[in-house]
């Protein structure tokens, strides 16, 4: 038996606990009920499988408490934090649980006379459901709900950075008694993902680094199954001069440094118009320095550490690039003294060039780059200098130049000034290196589904 070890990056790397990692033979005899299990639940009405799924909102909600604290414990984000996010989540259950109803109902294409067209929705079978660790229950609630919502089976693998969150999501999961072979997890690290790819699966459901998404892609190519990939990303924050730095500082602040910056569509780089950036500089320092780093199970503590020592010294080995090759530190730029574990001070470079890591790599952590701009165009093309196309965020007073803008940008959901994408209907993927598809919304139940016609 091999076991993997849970360790809390806020308590100096304290051993949550372990979990016994899925052997091959597990691994391929879950695939195995998943296939057996894949007709009946297609064959299972909607109305049923939604039957089936309710309870879950009322036991996450009975254990609440205690699932925020798992999820704090292991990846260090801030109680506070993962108890809302818990909430945001059960109201994206529900969300999807409407949607299902409008998403799966047949589409006529085509009726002339007695000639008629339909678009019917089926599933595609068994699903490998791979998600990262930075936001656990999210991840969770994304890939598993709307997969089993639309007749197919799941064999659910979370990352191993929160390996006892993914064991608990298991145990939960049977009190809904399920058909057997429906829903299933495997525990491990990206052997054990790949072992899973590896075997008689139909499509992948993937969300995690842009690195390990091409690799689940080649595997899919190679065994001609479908793929959702939600990957990477570099969002742009493009600030025009006739925007109030003091009315968006706060949404600068939230869009990055929430969960300590690990967001795949946090926004990543600032590209702010020359005017401003004085400004911007002065109000984002001092809307930084007035936070709280430090234990996450602390009331008032607004940044938590990274999730892991490895994530903290890539951050590290970014920043001190940037360092080394001429960037300003305007604050920030070390782990804080005084505590244990995977803290980093949320930090602000200026003087930053193409050329710095923190510039053309992901940086998954609180570091943010600001550059200035002149022209529109220039802003237009910063933003696009990227491998990455998740999302951007633009802030301007003229709404037409500021939707203009937003047509160029090579990203899959952009925010225009205060607005925010986040709501279950609308769905959400990226461009370029940021993934392939869409998840949310009627779009991503569709994007799981097996489209066939049917022409009378």
């Amino acid at each position: 038996m091999v076991y993997l070890n849970s360790t809390n990056p806020g308590d100096d790397y304290k051993v949550n606990g372990r979990v016994e990692q899925s052997t091959p033979t597990e691994i391929h005899k879950k695939v195995q009920m998943a296939q057996k299990a894949k007709h009946i639940w297609k064959n299972t009405p909607l109305t049923k499988r939604i039957e089936y799924l309710i309870p879950l909102l009322e036991i996450v909600t009975k254990q609440k408490k205690d699932i925020a604290l798992l999820i704090s414990n292991e990846m260090g984000s801030p109680l506070s934090q993962c108890s809302g996010a818990i909430d945001w989540d059960l109201n994206y259950i529900k969300s999807f649980f409407e949607l299902s109803k409008v998403a799966l109902q047949d589409q006529i294409t085509f009726s002339a006379e007695n000639k008629q067209h339909r678009v019917v929705f089926e599933p595609k079978g068994v699903v490998a459901v791979i998600v990262p660790w930075n936001f656990p229950f999210d991840m969770f609630v994304w890939g598993v709900i709307p997969n089993l919502l639309v007749g197919n089976t799941v064999v659910f693998k979370h990352a191993e950075e929160c390996i006892l969150f993914g064991k608990k999501m298991e145990e939960i999961m049977t009190k809904l008694n399920l058909p057997e072979g429906v829903f299933s997890a495997v525990h491990g690290g990206g052997d054990v993902g790949a072992e899973l790819v590896d075997k008689d699966i139909d499509s992948i459901w993937f969300t995690g680094s842009t690195q390990v998404g091409r690799k689940l892609f080649e595997m899919a190519g190679k065994k001609f199954i479908h793929s959702t990939l939600e990957m990477g990303g570099s969002n742009p924050a493009i600030i025009f001069e006739d925007v109030s730095i003091k009315e968006i500082v706060s949404k600068l602040y939230s869009k990055r440094f929430y969960n300590c910056g690990q967001v795949c569509d946090a926004i990543k780089r600032i590209i702010v118009h020359e005017s401003k950036f004085d400004e911007l500089v002065s109000e984002f320092k001092t809307i930084i320095e007035n936070k709280k780093v430090g234990n996450p199970l602390e009331i008032g503590t607004d940044i938590g550490p990274l999730v892991s020592k490895k994530q903290l010294d890539l951050l590290q080995e970014q920043t001190n690039d940037a360092i080394k090759k001429g960037a300003t530190v305007i604050t920030g730029g070390k782990q804080p003294n005084g505590l244990k574990g995977a803290y980093y001070e949320p930090t602000l470079l200026t003087h930053v060039t193409k050329n710095m890591k923190v510039w053309s790599e992901e940086v998954f952590g609180p570091v943010i780059p600001i550059v200035t701009f002149k022209t529109e165009s220039e802003a237009v093309t910063l933003a696009n200098d990227t491998i990455y196309g998740l999302g951007a965020v633009i802030f301007s007073q003229d709404v037409e130049r500021a939707s203009r803008v937003a047509r160029l940008i090579d990203a899959g959901s952009i925010e225009i000034n205060l607005a925010n994408h986040w709501v279950a209907e609308t769905p959400f993927g990226g461009y370029k290196f940021s993934g392939m598809g869409r998840e949310h919304g009627i779009i991503g139940f569709r994007e799981l589904c097996q489209m066939k016609v049917i022409a009378l």
